[in-house]
């Protein structure tokens, strides 16, 4: 597949870009082997799919890092001598400037465009499973958008069934403030899937609530969705009804309302149609038959 520029999209993620564990002094293609870099020479990766980066999870690696040192390098591509950019590893050379490393063993990979460069690095970070559903969403998203990929390829380089990513880009669809609370762990994707059946905003609002404030589980809330979507059909059954009463429909069942002392409802059809009078107990039943009886037929 050829990017707009022309030029052959990579899409194979870092298996195609960086030798095998098996064979670690192996040249990296293009560009050369493992070397140690300066990581102030390293600048981050701007088109990082990854929107948080959550600080006990950096604490561990840094510990890590600093038992065992760096055991997987990083990706770079070289922007100019002596400049480097990020291209995956960003966790990890975060951890070593923090503990105040100053080299760190990387890959150096020619990338030549900024696309391959977006689609490489998105595919490798999409392909973490620590990536915080929000982030997944967002990154397949970006593989569309930015990167021109259908669903399908989307879920043929990432090794995924093209459901998934349609299931996952769904996500997206929900509030804000819900998407926020599912990257931050409040809820889980079952829950979000869940909500995402509910289509009024203040009833959708106050189950998300409930859910986080109750840790409600999946099934809960599949059921709280189940009757709200319940609901909905009936209120929409009933404003289509009421939309396509005729004018005098109403009038017609304002009189009799007041005639009659009680609910009355007309129900038209393609010809002729139904009154349908309510009634409350045996009492009430009665009351009407004497109004009835009343009437010259």
């Amino acid at each position: 597949m050829k990017s707009k520029t022309g030029k052959v999209r990579l899409g194979k993620g870092l298996s195609a870009l960086i030798p095998s564990a098996e064979t670690p002094g192996a040249p990296a293609g293009e560009g050369g082997g493992i070397q140690e870099i300066d990581v102030k020479l390293i600048e981050p990766n701007p088109f990082q799919p990854r929107l948080n980066f959550d600080q006990d999870s950096l604490d561990d690696l840094k510990k890590s890092i600093q038992e065992k040192g760096i055991i997987q390098p990083i990706l770079v591509r070289e922007l100019e001598p002596g400049r480097y950019q990020l291209v995956a590893g960003e966790r990890r050379w975060r951890s070593t400037v923090e503990l105040g490393i100053e080299k760190i063993p990387a890959y150096i990979k020619v990338i030549e465009s900024d696309e391959d460069m977006m689609e490489i690095a998105l595919i490798e970070n999409v392909q973490r499973e620590h990536l915080n559903p929000i982030d997944l969403a967002l990154g397949y998203q970006r593989l569309i958008d930015d990167c021109g990929l259908t669903q399908e390829e989307v879920a043929r380089r990432i090794g995924k069934d093209r459901t998934t990513i349609t299931n996952v880009i769904r996500l997206l669809k929900l509030p804000d403030r819900i998407q926020e609370s599912l990257a931050k762990g409040e809820i889980r994707e079952g829950h979000a899937r869940a909500l995402l059946r509910i289509t009024n905003a203040k009833l959708l609002d106050k189950i998300w609530q409930r859910t986080v404030k109750e840790s409600l589980s999946v099934r809960a809330v599949e059921e709280l969705a189940r009757k709200a979507e319940e609901t909905q059909k009936a209120e929409n059954g009933k404003l289509l009804e009421k939309r396509r009463k005729p004018p005098y429909i109403g009038k017609v069942e304002t009189k009799l309302r007041e005639k009659l002392g009680t609910q009355v409802k007309l129900r038209t059809k393609k010809e002729g149609g139904t009154i349908e009078v309510t009634f409350y107990s045996g009492e009430d039943l009665e009351r009407l038959m004497d109004i009835f009886e009343k009437i010259n037929f």
